[in-house]
């Protein structure tokens, strides 16, 4: 029997820890204003105001003949007017003076990939637009880190075979000298612009080398149908096809046939400014398992198309200054 000063004496009961799971205690409400504020928020506030200045710097230099609208004799806006940009563009007004304000709107690659051509950016300032819109330009770069350099030394060495590599969606990542030459001067396209669907669509240089145009615009947009397949959704896709319905009726009319082939050595025929006639066989090779980035070789088909490459290659040497 348990006496009063045992009682007394005894040392308290712990509480149990068993009860603790049972009766959680609730988040303090005060503890609320000091959580942190998303680390990005400020950032992309100011970068906002970085884009919408910048913006503004390009609209204020372009002169509206450059653009191929008249000055007008009332003019007091230095360059473009926004209403111009945004009409160039195919962009709302009232949603590109936002854009100029710096508000929170979202910018879809699309629409900056638009921006940048109307404001005719070069590659440096097109990076720099991307980079404020928190963006991923899926134009093909100058420098892509794809192309290694083994391949590029591979391209060297194919010459005067021209040779270049692209992907699924006939980006130009990377090409010999003799390719440079073979239907146009591709170092003077932009590297944004050095698409082949583009070029075969909207380049006169181009499309007045290739002898059989029609055949081949219907092809090759058969094969961009088939290859899309694997990528639909994706915006460097959707940019591309959009931009090419845009400019180009052949396109569009093409584009509707619905048809789909896929890719197989032919037979081409080119009709290459500085050297006459060519008859190529284009191959493509492989650079993986997936029907992704390959090499495309033209090689001649006669002799007399052969000693024509040599002649293109030392052209190119020589405008490099490395000729003999």
């Amino acid at each position: 029997m348990t006496t009063t000063a045992q009682r007394a004496a005894a040392p308290p009961t712990p509480p149990s820890t068993s009860a603790a799971p049972t009766r959680p205690t609730p988040p303090s409400t005060s503890a609320a204003p000091t959580r942190p504020a998303p680390p990005t928020a400020g950032g992309a506030e100011i970068r906002r105001h970085e884009l919408a200045a910048f913006l503004r710097s390009r609209r204020e230099r372009i002169a509206p003949e450059q653009v191929g609208l008249p000055r007008g004799a009332r003019r007091r806006t230095p360059g473009l007017r926004r209403e111009e940009v945004a009409q160039l563009s195919a962009v709302g007004v009232t949603w590109y003076t936002w854009l100029e304000q710096a508000r929170n709107i979202q910018v879809s690659v699309q629409v900056l990939d638009a921006l940048a051509r109307t404001l005719t950016l070069d590659a440096g300032e097109r990076a720099h637009l991307f980079q404020l819109a928190g963006a991923t330009d899926p134009s093909p770069a100058a420098d892509c880190p794809s192309v290694t350099p083994a391949l590029r030394e591979m391209l060297r060495a194919l010459e005067p075979v021209p040779a270049c590599i692209q992907n699924s969606r006939y980006d130009i990542l990377a090409y010999n000298r003799t390719y440079g030459l073979l239907l146009g001067d591709l170092d003077a396209v932009p590297p944004e612009d050095r698409n082949c669907m583009l070029l075969v669509y909207t380049n006169s240089d181009w499309r007045a080398a290739i002898v059989h145009l029609d055949e081949t615009m219907r092809l090759m947009a058969a094969r961009l149908r088939a290859s899309l397949a694997g990528h639909l959704g994706e915006p460097a896709w959707k940019m591309l096809v959009k931009r090419l319905q845009t400019e180009s009726a052949e396109f569009r009319e093409n584009w509707e046939r619905y048809e789909v082939v896929g890719h197989r050595t032919k037979i081409k025929e080119f009709l290459n400014p500085h050297v006459g006639h060519l008859t190529l066989e284009h191959t493509d090779l492989w650079l993986g398992p997936d029907a992704g980035p390959r090499m495309v070789t033209y090689t001649p088909r006669n002799e007399e198309t052969r000693r024509r490459l040599e002649e293109l290659h030392e052209k190119a040497l020589a405008r490099q200054g490395l000729g003999a």
